[in-house]
């Protein structure tokens, strides 16, 4: 039986080289900051090659945005999927989520820093896809609560500032300081556990 090939194709490869090559590229300079013939520079692309896979900037960042919020929804729902209950759940949920915005803290940042740039359809979009991260964290909070696991007093609140304290990690993490990914994730899912009111096993 032929084994189907799953690699990326060329113009896949390209679309990323150009998406990553914005992400340095806004970092440095910010969104208003940058143009296209320095994203495509950076890929060491043409910018006629740039609009062929992106028509815009914004293109490009909307597709940098949107590709970051489905990779932390789909850490979120593995996390969920992978136990029953809902300690075990926001514990994996906050390891994964908290992990994944400290190794892409660089593209967490500017998504959050250039949110307002994206056009209104695409602000919206990216707005349905934090909904319904909240939407899952807000679920097993709910569930913890319901089976007397977790002790809440506002479950919005507490919601929020769980998703605040795992996307906030993007802005001060550093690849180069003393702790790594891993580390912070397990310190954020014992602060997150002490906020719920339940306790690491």
């Amino acid at each position: 039986m032929a084994i189907a090939d799953v690699s990326p194709s060329k113009a896949e490869r390209t679309r990323a080289r150009l998406r990553a090559a914005a992400v340095a590229a806004i970092s440095d300079r910010g969104f208003h900051g940058t143009t296209t013939r320095d994203i495509a520079t950076a890929a060491d692309l043409s910018t006629a090659a740039l609009y062929v896979h992106y028509s815009s900037k914004e293109e490009v960042l909307f597709a940098i945005a949107k590709d970051g919020h489905a990779e932390a929804l789909a850490v979120a729902h593995a996390a969920i999927a992978s136990f029953d209950s809902p300690v075990d759940q926001l514990a994996a949920l906050i390891r994964g989520v908290v992990a994944y915005h400290a190794r892409e803290h660089v593209s967490a940042i500017i998504i959050n820093r250039e949110l307002a740039a994206l056009e209104p359809a695409h602000r919206a979009e990216i707005g349905a896809m934090r909904d319904e991260m909240e939407g899952l964290v807000a679920a097993v909070l709910r569930q913890g609560v319901d089976e007397a696991q977790f002790s809440i007093a506002d479950l919005r609140i507490t919601t929020i500032a769980l998703l605040s304290m795992g996307l906030d990690v993007a802005r001060w993490f550093r690849s180069t300081g003393e702790w790594t990914p891993e580390y912070v994730a397990e310190s954020y899912v014992t602060l997150a556990l002490r906020i719920v009111g339940a306790s690491a096993e």
